[in-house]
């Protein structure tokens, strides 16, 4: 096969999700987000949103709105974003004084071990640029970056994917944990 014809692709596009699909995906996300940002606004930094980090909206999409996708498993979801964001910060400790080499070493990096330990989940890709380049709120946290707030909103996304995923009869939530 030529490099043309696998840019062809091999099958047909999914079908649409119906209404109901789409307002559960939508409910989750909007209760999985705010939840992280009303522990964060009211209880930690009412000031900033340190707590609320970029990746976590791509996690949303996968645990609220692809909840059958192996890469949307708790493993993945809270094993894939401890792992990217402990080696962000190292890298950025180690090669922070030249950010561009940082950042692709921490994403990279992120990559093989989340694939090492079956802990893919692409926004832990962004969880590790993110130590990189998160600024001097991000550079401050050092390795709590890892815990706080990586781990701990990753798992107040996850305790609502549990519960509002499996509350209509036609979802359900997870597939598998380890």
């Amino acid at each position: 096969m030529t490099f043309w014809q696998k840019l062809k692709g091999r099958t047909q596009s999914p079908p649409r999700v119906g209404g109901w699909e789409i307002f559960w995906s939508w409910l989750a996300s909007f209760l999985g987000l705010a939840a992280v940002g009303i522990l964060h606004f009211k209880y930690l930094d009412p000031q900033g949103m340190m707590f609320v980090i970029g990746s976590f909206g791509a996690s949303a999409v996968l645990i609220y709105g692809a909840i059958r996708s192996p890469l949307a498993q708790p493993r993945n979801l809270i094993g894939g974003h401890i792992l990217s964001a402990l080696v962000g910060v190292t890298a950025f400790r180690l090669f922070g004084q030249e950010p561009w080499l940082a950042g692709a070493l921490a994403v990279s990096t992120a990559i093989a071990l989340m694939h090492l330990t079956s802990t893919l989940h692409p926004p832990g890709g962004a969880t590790a640029l993110i130590a990189v380049i998160g600024g001097d709120s991000v550079h401050n946290l050092g390795y709590g970056y890892v815990w706080m707030p990586t781990a701990l909103g990753a798992f107040v996304m996850l305790l609502v994917a549990l519960i509002i995923n499996n509350l209509p009869k036609n979802r359900r939530y997870p597939e598998f944990w380890w």
